[in-house]
């Protein structure tokens, strides 16, 4: 059947179809399958997964709590879901005489439909492993969600104590819930997401993470972004941004700081060009953040210039400052020769002019002009 619609026919609904309709606690990993999995949650709320736990209850025994969990088969089969309403014991095998085994505790489903194995229920089941000196679990069989592994040591039975099973027990559960929920990584903090947007509270790190399509990155904002206001208190990597209630902080590590942006310098030393009768020696200039100082030096090449006893004589021009370097609006600027002093200004067109000079004095040819101002670009 290419369309299936789940307790819609009258009569007639297979147990596949009503499995490949159950749009309830599915992770989804494809667009007809889901994630296997442990429902999460415990009693008291303190802990992530309790369904399903394992505890030894015997040298050869150990319990299996109850429990829902999902176990998901091949896409046209479904997701089977499975429900332990009462604890359950298992027992395991006497230790091998010369080396160590892991077995494997799984949670299988039987589906005789597709199997052929004349049985149609789900099971309990202890997967014995191979002995060897360096022993690994046995691969877990198709339809089945493995849950523990439990190391036999060599030479175990009840008789020799039976197992440790303070440090024999490894757990492999791993969660999943309903799509949309954000999922409680528990053994499962590496698998890929299913779609952009998809969160997991992963645990081990201590934050919650979105799948932007190619990884897991950190939630309230992506690696890069900046946090909104009151949203996180500790930094999740150094160079982390944050907006405090409008100021931007950046994590360094230990704490939040207050950002200052590192200040941009620009600096010039040509461009300057020499109006008629001048020669420019030497031409800087430094600006930051919109304010500019420039120092021009220039040479008269022409006749002498003398100033009167009033320390007039018409402006003189000497020099244009070059593009991008210009003030918005004409600006006082000082001048000295080494044998006198005087004023002058710079306009918008860059244009340098000398207008007033030491009484009695003179621009001779030969003495090196410097002409300073600071101004607002």
């Amino acid at each position: 059947m290419a369309l299936r619609s789940g307790w819609l026919p009258p009569t007639g609904q297979t147990r596949v179809t009503t499995r490949l309709t159950a749009h309830g606690a599915t992770t989804p990993v494809n667009p007809l399958a889901s994630r296997s999995g442990i429902l999460p949650g415990t009693v008291d709320g303190k802990h992530r997964v309790g369904g399903l736990w394992l505890s030894g209850s015997g040298p050869m025994s150990a319990t299996v709590y109850a429990g829902r969990a999902v176990v998901q088969g091949p896409n046209a089969q479904g997701a089977y879901p499975v429900t332990l309403d009462a604890d359950t014991v298992l027992t395991f095998g006497d230790g091998d005489p010369l080396n160590p085994r892991v077995d494997l505790v799984v949670l299988r489903v039987y589906d005789d439909e597709f199997d052929n194995s004349t049985r149609s229920e789900a099971a309990l089941e202890v997967i014995k492993g191979e002995p060897k000196a360096v022993p690994t679990a046995p691969g877990a069989p198709a339809l089945s969600l493995p849950l523990f592994s439990v190391r036999v040591e060599k030479q175990t039975s009840a008789g020799t104590g039976g197992i440790a099973w303070a440090g024999a027990v490894t757990d492999l559960r791993t969660t999943l819930v309903g799509v949309g929920g954000i999922l409680p990584v528990y053994n499962n903090a590496g698998v890929p997401g299913s779609y952009p947007g998809q969160y997991q509270d992963n645990d081990n790190a201590h934050y919650l993470q979105r799948w932007d399509g190619n990884g897991w990155v950190a939630y309230p904002k992506e690696i890069g972004g900046v946090v909104p206001h009151a949203t996180l208190t500790t930094g999740s990597y150094t160079g982390q941004f944050r907006d405090n209630a409008g100021t931007l902080q950046r994590w360094n590590g230990t704490s939040w700081t207050n950002y200052q942006p590192p200040v941009e310098v620009e600096t010039t030393t040509s461009g300057a060009t020499a109006l008629p009768g001048w020669t420019v020696v030497a031409f800087s200039a430094r600006r930051s953040r919109g304010l500019a100082t420039v120092l021009v030096t220039v040479t008269r090449n022409g006749a002498t210039i003398n100033v009167d006893g009033a320390g007039n004589f018409n402006d003189e021009a000497l020099c244009t400052l070059p593009a991008g370097w210009r003030p918005a609006m004409d600006y006082e600027a000082a001048a000295c020769d080494g044998f006198g002093n005087g004023g002058g200004y710079l306009s918008p067109s860059g244009q340098v002019n000398l207008r007033t000079w030491s009484s009695n004095g003179a621009l001779v040819a030969g003495r090196n002009i410097r002409i300073a101002a600071t101004y607002i670009l």
